[in-house]
């Protein structure tokens, strides 16, 4: 069994994976933005999930919680499913977040990044990008990164299996209840990138739907526009994510 980290997991598809890996038997750590709302997970907690406590808006809180997790037990799997959809929070929890944990924290065997369809409208220009939050970002340009910060990593380093998702438009409470796609379909993939020991969920750099690998936004395997992403969060952050052995 896998000891896994599930970002944003107090509701909506962070929590139905969540309580889907615990069903199957892993370790699971969940994750709240603060204690009113870990207060919310208290089930998963009595099932025997490990908590950790973080607004990933905010980037000391964000390192807080790599320092935590680094000194706990090896996690086998991260699912980067925390996002939210507009406002000022929108880099920082959706790029910045999960970049900062993935340079900070030490390698787990597999990494999924909770990417959408709307990456496709989105710009693969790092200019004049927003990245501390000071005024509202593009939803679209944020998961258009972070699909190409999971390219990145799949190739920078090939010890760790790499790959994003794209859950569909689900009615969570992000989506909203007249979202149109399959609820169960949507946490699925994430979960079956991270456990299972089938050939095509043992690839990676891929870009998933539904347990379907697809065809990305045409910017996320190019490379320049990969290192120059990387190299802006870097700069913003002061946190290098370099290659691996």
């Amino acid at each position: 069994m896998s000891r896994i980290l599930v970002t944003g997991s107090v509701d909506g598809l962070g929590r139905a994976a969540a309580e889907t890996l615990l069903t199957q038997g892993h370790e699971v750590v969940v994750h709240a933005r603060n204690a009113d709302r870990a207060a919310h997970i208290g089930p998963l907690i009595a099932r025997g999930a490990q908590l950790v406590v973080g607004d990933l808006a905010d980037r000391e809180a964000v390192r807080d919680v790599a320092a935590e997790l680094a000194d706990a037990a090896p996690l086998d799997a991260v699912i980067h499913n925390a996002g939210v959809w507009r406002g000022r929070a929108v880099m920082p929890v959706n790029i910045v977040a999960p970049y900062l944990l993935t340079a900070l924290l030490p390698d787990p065997g597999r990494l999924v990044y909770l990417s959408s369809g709307s990456h496709f409208s989105g710009h693969p220009s790092v200019d004049r990008v927003d990245w501390s939050g000071r005024t509202a970002g593009s939803y679209a340009d944020s998961k258009l990164f972070v699909t190409a910060l999971a390219a990145a990593v799949a190739r920078l380093r090939p010890g760790v299996l790499s790959n994003a998702v794209d859950p569909g438009w689900v009615p969570t409470r992000m989506g909203g209840p007249g979202a149109p796609d399959d609820l169960e379909l949507g946490h699925r993939t994430q979960e079956w990138l991270v456990t299972s020991d089938e050939p095509e969920a043992l690839s990676t750099g891929g870009y998933w739907y539904h347990q379907q690998r697809q065809e990305p936004h045409a910017a996320t395997h190019d490379r320049a526009f990969q290192d120059r992403l990387l190299q802006a969060l870097a700069e913003e952050t002061g946190a290098a994510l370099g290659a691996h052995p």
